[in-house]
């Protein structure tokens, strides 16, 4: 039985949730293009745009609730005895609501921003411009606490400790285009570890896979999550 489990959650799990997915066929997020709305770049030549870009995304927390696979995986963390990590690459907070306790966002968070003096991190539910100021400088240096292309994800070193200890890892909902997440699964793999996707359908990386579930995330993820939960 699995003593170390790490989880790794994308897109298609907040999906069923109503919020949106990362990009279309087109290479647009919201009908913007990427490079204007999601790399330092875009935020050099237009932070009004992509702060107002972010507080609608931010807004739209308020209108979604998490569904059934964010409540499963909760309730497994609260009653699993042996070793679990919650990995999300989304910047929503639905893991959060759903009573997760201990989720690393690797691609920050939508409730958060940053001071790009101090590097210090803020909570910060409403709306931001670029005229806000920082609470810890003063200055005009607030920013979304978004990785964006060509900046480095978060906690890169406690989730290679993970995976490189676990016996178990479940990708949920993810598309397999996006590294180093897409890696996870070689990483798993080296360590022994058995590795298993949950996904709508095969992901880019499902043949790197030992076994694939296909079908919504809120309904496999509570029926495989109950059953490892009644095995452990």
């Amino acid at each position: 039985m699995s003593k170390r489990i790490v989880v790794l959650t994308g897109a298609g799990i907040s999906a069923e949730s109503g919020i949106m997915t990362f990009r279309d066929g087109g290479g647009l997020w919201e009908n913007h293009r990427i490079e204007d709305v999601a790399t330092p770049q875009g935020f050099a030549r237009n932070p009004s745009l992509v702060q107002s870009f972010y507080n609608g995304r931010r807004q739209q927390l308020k209108s979604v609730t998490p569904n059934p696979a964010h409540i499963a995986l909760a309730e497994f963390e609260k009653n699993y005895a042996g070793e679990f990590m919650l990995v999300t690459q989304n910047v929503d907070d639905l893991h959060e609501r759903a009573g997760s306790q201990s989720v690393i966002h690797m691609h920050g968070e939508l409730k958060r921003v940053r001071c790009q003096l101090s590097g210090q991190v803020f909570n910060h539910d409403d709306d931001i411009t670029p005229e806000h100021q920082c609470p810890c400088c003063g200055a005009q240096s607030l920013r979304p606490h978004i990785v964006w292309f060509g900046e480095m994800p978060l906690y890169m070193d406690e989730i290679t400790q993970a995976l490189s200890q676990c016996d178990l890892f479940i990708s949920i909902g993810t598309s397999g285009h996006v590294y180093p997440a897409a890696g996870f699964v070689e990483l798993a793999r080296q360590s022994g570890a058995e590795t298993i996707e949950i996904n709508l359908e095969p992901s880019q990386r499902a043949d790197a896979f030992h076994q694939a579930i296909h079908g919504q995330a809120s309904i496999e993820v509570p029926h495989f999550f109950r059953s490892l939960l009644q095995n452990s």
